[in-house]
């Protein structure tokens, strides 16, 4: 790329930069350091804080080859712990969900009994305990939770402290008036993809794709179809600077207000959101490497991925609205749900003919166009990490 003339404030990258290796998508040594380096050192998404209200109650999450059990004790605590006994190994729990029948996490193998609230080991099924054996030495390993805004995340590393700032690459200073403590689940949707997970984050964060790929959405927000995510990604973007076409400011087509298969909001906009939020269309927060938030005017949709091999992720997508919307018999969620499956499809598709060309013999590592600087930041957060001892 020409260097010599720069715009003002003109998004791009300066050069041609090396995207990551080839085999980094598909080698199975490979994935086993991401997984240690990345994923087992970063926040991931679990659910939301509603989805355990009852004590007693659990989810059971896999990350990579780890599971991890995440329980609202007798105080109406989240604690989170491997998943796993330290007697011999055995997992305590198949379920991916449910509540406990008392405080205790008893294991199915030996019935070795933990309490819940803080994993402490409260009984073993042997006649007597041999000598040396000291029962505070053997609780749950326990793993770092946090939650953020009625959401629940958690850490490998048990001690890990969460901060907004350092979890989130995209920051979420944007939901500020969304009221995501109050919005419940009114949709959830999950589907395998084969693809590698980083693949996932590169399609996500650049919009060449989009007019031939989405072509819905593209229509929807027309800023997409030019191939940019903002309206600064052009070189002669203060030509157009002013005007209020959402082709070259960005926002929804006129007249549209939300992300559905009519646009409409079916007249359930959320109160808290400004004119500059409606105006603006969408909104998005994103945390590395498990999950981001996209904002609407009438819902909230979280998408998290998980990793289940080097070419194999789990997408699960949760859409969000505020109570008295769910609860209007006239509102018919469908009309979201079914235009963001249809991107997120859409997306699924294309990511999977992506990896399927990884595997070409000749094919070492591609090249970032300037558009892709999102792109660049995502491969040095990786890059980064993979160097961290």
């Amino acid at each position: 790329m020409n260097e010599h003339v720069e715009p003002a404030q003109y998004n791009s990258l300066k050069r041609a930069e090396p995207s990551l290796p080839a085999r980094w998508y598909y080698d199975d040594e490979h994935y086993r350091q991401e997984l240690t380096r990345l994923w087992y050192r970063n926040w991931v998404y679990v659910c939301r804080s509603s989805a355990l209200t009852e004590p007693m109650s659990f989810r059971t999450l896999r990350i990579g080859d780890q599971s991890v059990i995440v329980v609202r004790d007798g105080e109406s605590n989240l604690q989170a712990y491997h998943n796993t006994c330290p007697h011999r190994g055995s997992q305590l729990c198949e379920a991916t969900s449910g509540r406990l029948g008392s405080k205790l996490l008893v294991c199915p193998y030996h019935q070795w009994s933990f309490a819940a609230d803080d994993g402490r080991l409260v009984r073993v099924s042997s006649f007597a305990e041999p000598e040396g054996f000291c029962k505070s030495d053997h609780g749950l390993y326990k793993v770092a939770l946090a939650e953020w805004r009625g959401s629940v995340f958690v850490n490998l590393n048990p001690e890990a402290i969460w901060g907004s700032e350092a979890a989130f690459q995209r920051p979420p200073d944007i939901f500020e008036r969304f009221p995501l403590e109050a919005m419940v689940v009114g949709e959830t949707w999950r589907k395998e993809i084969s693809c590698n997970w980083k693949s996932f984050w590169e399609n996500f964060n650049e919009c060449l794709h989009c007019p031939n790929v989405h072509p819905e959405l593209s229509d929807l927000v027309p800023l997409y179809s030019r191939r940019i995510i903002d309206p600064k990604d052009v070189p002669d973007w203060t030509q157009f600077e002013g005007s209020d076409d959402p082709r070259y400011r960005g926002g929804l087509r006129p007249g549209a207000e939300t992300w559905s298969s009519d646009s409409s909001a079916q007249e359930h906009l959320i109160s808290t959101l400004t004119e500059d939020g409606f105006a603006r269309g969408q909104a998005y927060a994103s945390t590395w490497p498990s999950m981001f938030i996209g904002g609407y005017a009438d819902h909230v949709r979280i998408v998290r991925l998980l990793p289940l091999g080097p070419e194999r992720i789990e997408l699960q997508a949760e859409w969000l609205f505020e109570p008295e919307t769910l609860a209007d018999s006239r509102y018919d969620k469908s009309n979201v749900v079914e235009f963001a499956k249809l991107v997120m499809e859409q997306d699924g598709r294309a990511c999977e003919v992506n990896q399927k060309g990884l595997h070409a013999l000749p094919f070492k590592q591609g090249v970032l166009m300037p558009e892709e600087y999102l792109l660049k930041r995502f491969h040095d957060w990786v890059r980064n990490g993979l160097t961290l001892e």
